[in-house]
């Protein structure tokens, strides 16, 4: 009876997932022993094999070992010439146990396990290969798919390839792509469609899009996973047309898409901002029935969000019958991102209260909402929120802190949070130049760029976009100008709009209003509303009537609709004494029925934020705050203050000692 594994002890201790693995076998294997009146459960290798499997799916390792114990004291089960007779069934158990040493055991439990087999297999290899290769080891799981090409007594069959293929996720592994790609060929495997599938996802991933299109176009067969495998990857490298126009292909065929075909189509046109294409995959999505799917909702909302239609995502949110972390975070996010700070903060304060867990994720979308207006109150209250979940060594949620406080006006916070970060990558380097950039802190800025830079860290156009911002508020302007440059011969990165506006910024603000024309007329692009408004924001600050007009002129070209050229122009012909002017700007602002963007104020106190606007009597204490400041203006005046009317749109003459003047009350 040695050869007949016993599991008297080990079966009452089973998860309840085994019983229906066990069941058949409580059926057929059931033996009476003439030493007992107990029975006992007795598996065969594929019983074995099949709780072996489970154990490793499931992370049940002390089951896995326990099972593997009993293989170690009954030595002949896995004995070709023991109990199983065929040694294709002791293969079948030492692969199950491999499996499921590699799923949930460490590397080196695998790598001595894998030393102890007697036999070896395709399938034994290719579990070593995915094990390394799964946890990151890629010098370890390439070297063993090398031995056992040298070894010869396995060839790799189509899972060795699509495990290799699956684990080539980056730009640096596009070589061992094409390198994979010659050995399917040489070894006639280019007409299995999963290796194919495989090789386009892992091109796609790599950035070595057209390699993979070629696969595509070559390959004999399609089924809905090629589909969905190209449309996907012309998602990720941010191809949305060509995704749109290939789904469109597809449907025109025989291959009906799945929900991940779907998923991917509905992520271009969140990428494109495409509303009417949106709304079309919505109705196929309907007619399929499909539409309430978790994923789906939450692809439609993040859709609807960011093509700027946030009462469909709401109300795909309200008629959700279910909902998880990634819905909640994907609603907030477009709440904040659409405008809707407030509600966006109404609706964390609710899912907190409610008592639905707060992720880092959530957290992270929440900061988004902070600007100079929000509470600095709330920010802190999510803080200890933080604090008290100990979400702190997340790295996108100290990130989200460092800007948080910045744009509230703590800076010394800002600093704290960023200080006592164990990791920080990037986007926390990024975060606290921005955050001393923002506070005219420019020198501070450049030493922690380059403080970064001795810690290895790459900088990104958010690094430079911040540099040259610090740049400009501070006056450096051959700095900067050494910076742009560095960004474009050094990092190799391209500037977007932001940047040549931000050095338009910086060579206007120095009085260098002609080197900033002359920038502007060579640029590779074709200028946009930002780099003509930081010119023309140039020109009102030293008064340049002619190069002004000149920026006005280019910005109404742009953008008609917008007040800023009217006022800016008006506020410069103000300065210059250019009082015909002025009033043919004004009225030429009312017949094209533009008007001006109010300005606004504010301030917190005992957390809560009060705004004003212009000539404001809305606020319950608005009297008393025009006592305060008709008393400061007469104080002002006693000092010498004499109000400056060229920055002042609308300037009323009043006599000097009589009560508030616009200027003061905020025009």
């Amino acid at each position: 009876m040695k050869s007949e594994w016993i599991f008297q002890k080990l079966t009452p201790r089973l998860p309840s997932c085994f019983s229906s693995i066990l069941s058949p076998f409580r059926t057929q294997k059931l033996y009476q022993f003439p030493s007992s009146d107990t029975p006992k459960l007795v598996l065969n290798h594929i019983g074995i094999s099949l709780l072996l499997s489970i154990s490793g799916k499931q992370g049940f390792f002390l089951l896995g070992s326990s099972i593997h114990a009993s293989l170690i004291k009954n030595p002949e089960i896995c004995n070709p010439a023991g109990g199983f007779k065929d040694s294709d069934n002791a293969l079948l158990v030492w692969n199950s146990l491999l499996g499921m040493c590699s799923e949930c055991g460490t590397l080196t439990d695998l790598t001595k396990l894998f030393d102890e087999m007697p036999m070896r297999d395709t399938v034994s290899w290719n579990t070593m290969i995915s094990g390394f290769l799964r946890n990151g080891e890629f010098d370890k799981g390439f070297g063993h798919f090398k031995q056992m090409r040298n070894l010869g007594f396995c060839s790799f069959d189509q899972a060795t390839l699509t495990t290799i293929l699956s684990a080539c996720d980056g730009v640096e592994f596009c070589y061992v792509n094409k390198m994979m790609h010659g050995l399917l060929f040489l070894n006639g495997y280019e007409r299995e469609i999963s290796v194919g599938n495989a090789l386009i996802t892992s091109y796609s991933k790599c950035g070595c899009l057209s390699s993979g299109r070629q696969v595509f176009n070559e390959m004999f067969e399609r089924n809905v996973i090629t589909w969905t495998a190209m449309i996907s990857g012309l998602v990720q490298n941010e191809l949305y047309e060509e995704s749109l126009e290939l789904f469109s292909e597809m449907r025109l065929g025989s291959v009906c898409p799945n929900s991940l075909t779907y998923l991917s189509s509905l992520m271009a046109c969140s990428g494109l901002q495409a509303l009417k294409e949106g709304r079309q995959i919505h109705g196929l999505l309907w007619k399929l029935g499909i539409q309430s799917e978790l994923c789906i909702e939450s692809s439609l909302m993040d859709m609807y969000s960011k093509c700027g239609s946030v009462n469909d995502a709401w109300q795909i949110f309200e008629s959700a019958q279910d909902l998880d972390e990634v819905s909640m975070t994907v609603i907030l996010v477009g709440l904040a991102q659409n405008g809707f700070e407030e509600e966006a903060k109404r609706f964390f304060v609710r899912m907190f209260e409610s008592g639905i867990e707060i992720d880092p994720n959530m957290l992270s979308a929440v900061f988004g909402i902070f600007g100079e207006d929000t509470s600095l109150g709330l920010g802190k209250q999510i803080h200890s929120l933080i604090i008290k979940r100990n979400f702190g060594r997340n790295s996108y949620v100290s990130n989200g802190l460092i800007n948080m406080y910045s744009k509230c006006g703590d800076l010394e916070e800002s600093v704290k949070v960023f200080s006592r970060m164990s990791q920080r990558n990037s986007i926390s380097w990024n975060s606290i130049i921005a955050a001393f950039a923002r506070h005219g802190d420019g020198y501070r800025a450049l030493q922690l760029y380059e403080e970064m830079r001795s810690e290895g860290i790459e900088p990104t156009d958010v690094t430079f976009l911040s540099l040259l911002h610090a740049c400009s508020h501070v006056g450096l302007v051959k700095k900067g100008m050494e910076l742009l440059k560095s960004m474009t011969e050094v990092h190799r990165i391209l500037p977007r709009a932001e940047h040549y506006a931000s050095v338009v910024d910086m060579l206007g603000r120095a009085g260098l209003l002609n080197e900033a024309k002359t920038l502007i007329e060579g640029l590779p692009v074709k200028p946009d509303v930002l780099v003509w408004q930081a010119l023309l924001g140039a020109c009102g600050i030293h008064g340049d009537f002619e190069m002004g007009k000149y920026a006005a002129d280019q910005l109404l070209i742009a953008t008609p609709e917008s007040p800023v050229p009217y006022v800016s122009m008006a506020n410069i012909c103000s300065l210059r004494g250019k009082w015909k002017e002025r009033a043919r700007t004004i009225k030429r602002m009312k017949e094209m029925g533009v008007v001006k963007e109010t300005g606004i104020s504010w301030i917190e106190i005992e957390k809560k934020v009060h705004s004003f606007v212009v000539q404001d009597r809305i606020h319950p204490q608005a009297e008393a705050v025009y006592g305060v400041l008709k008393e400061l203006f007469r104080l002002m005046l006693d000092e010498g203050y004499v109000p400056n009317e060229s920055f002042t749109f609308s300037y009323i003459d009043q006599d000097a000692r009589g009560g508030c003047t616009d200027l003061v009350c905020g025009v």
